[in-house]
C-alpha cells in the first residue's frame, strides 16, 4: 500500500465552487492500495477557513473523521502551519515511503521546505494537479490557470527541487470530461449510498458547468492526479526539461524546453484511454463506500 497524504482545496459541496478535490478523496478512499494518513487543507477554489471547515464536515459525512486534517497555510506570505508540520513530521517518520498528492495552492509544501531543507528528499513522490503548457481553452473560453499561479515562488521551488516529481497538467486533463448522462448512468442505478452521496454534492457543479460554459458535463481535472498516484498504468510518461521561468508560473504556465543545463527533468503524463480511465474512476467511488447514515446534504453558502 501506499502512504498518502493529501493536500488540497476540498470546495466540494461549496456553492459555486469546484467539486473535484472531494471527488478526488471519494477516489483515494476507494483504493484498497492506498493508505490515507493524513489530509492538509490549502487555499485555492476558497479561502483556507472554508476549505478546512468545508473538509472536516465531509470527513463527517462519510464516516472517515478519524483521518488526521490539518489546517494549512492562509496565504503564499503566511509560512507556519499545523498543515507544514504535519507534513515535516510524517516524511521524516516514513522517510521514503510517504507518496504526497498535491491539488491546490503548493504553499504548504514550500512551507514544509523552508521548515525542513531535507522534506523533498524524504518523500517518496509528489503528484501534483496543476500548471499548463498552453492556452487551456473550454468550450471556447480561456481558463486561467489557478494552483500554480496561487504561490509562483512556492511552484517554482517545488518543481525544481523535488524528486520524483509527476505533474498532472490542465491540458493533459481535458480528455477526463465527465458528462451528466454518464455521471446519472453509472451512479444513479449503483444502489448505494456512496453514488447518491456524490449526485447530490455534483449537482449544483453541473448546473454551474452549463452556465459558465455551455457544458453538459465537467473536467474532472484533481481526479486525474490521484489516479496516477493509484493507478499509474492507466498513463502514459512524458519526461520533460522545465526551465525556471518565474514571470510564466504567476500565469502557471510551465516553461517546457529541450534537454539543457539548469532544467529539471519532470514527469508530465497523459491518460492512455479515457474509457478506461473513467471505468476505474466510477468503480473506486462505488468501492469508497459510506460509513455513515447521511445521505442528503445540503450546499454551503
Amino acid at each position: 500500500m501506499k502512504k498518502v497524504i493529501f493536500d488540497c482545496d476540498n470546495t466540494m459541496g461549496v456553492r459555486d465552487c469546484d467539486v473535484d478535490d472531494g471527488l478526488a478523496l471519494i477516489y483515494l478512499l476507494g483504493k484498497e492500495n492506498i493508505e490515507l494518513c493524513g489530509i492538509t487543507t490549502t487555499y485555492g477554489n476558497s479561502d483556507i477557513d472554508r476549505v478546512y471547515a468545508n473538509t472536516s464536515a465531509m470527513l463527517r459525512e462519510l464516516g472517515c473523521d478519524e483521518i488526521p486534517l490539518l489546517k494549512g497555510c492562509p496565504d503564499r506570505d503566511s509560512l507556519t502551519s499545523d498543515a507544514a508540520e504535519f507534513l515535516c513530521q510524517m516524511v521524516k517518520t516514513y522517510p521514503g515511503k510517504i507518496s504526497i498528492l498535491a491539488t491546490g495552492s503548493l504553499t504548504n509544501l514550500y512551507a514544509a521546505y523552508m521548515k525542513d531543507n531535507n522534506f523533498f528528499r524524504h518523500a517518496r513522490e509528489i503528484v501534483l494537479m496543476g500548471g499548463i503548457t498552453e492556452e487551456l481553452i473550454i468550450n471556447g473560453q480561456v481558463l486561467p490557470e489557478l494552483n500554480f499561479s496561487c504561490d509562483p515562488v512556492a511552484a517554482d521551488t517545488v518543481l525544481h527541487l523535488a524528486h520524483n516529481l509527476t505533474i498532472i497538467t490542465g491540458n493533459n486533463c481535458l480528455p477526463a470530461f465527465f458528462s451528466f448522462e454518464q455521471f446519472e448512468q453509472k451512479l444513479a442505478k449503483a444502489d448505494k449510498p456512496i453514488a447518491r452521496y456524490i449526485l447530490n454534492k455534483c449537482n449544483y457543479w453541473f448546473a454551474n458547468m452549463r452556465q459558465r460554459f455551455d457544458l453538459d458535463g465537467f473536467h474532472n481535472w484533481d481526479v486525474v492526479a490521484a489516479a496516477y498516484l493509484a493507478e499509474p498504468g492507466l498513463f502514459i510518461n512524458h519526461l520533460r526539461s522545465i526551465g525556471r521561468n518565474k514571470k510564466k508560473l504567476e500565469r502557471g504556465l510551465l516553461d517546457l524546453r529541450s534537454k539543457e543545463e539548469g532544467c529539471s527533468l519532470i514527469n508530465l503524463p497523459e491518460i492512455a484511454d479515457p474509457g478506461l480511465f473513467a471505468e476505474d474512476v466510477y468503480n473506486s467511488w462505488l468501492q469508497a463506500g459510506l460509513k455513515t447514515n447521511i445521505i442528503e446534504t445540503n450546499i454551503n453558502i
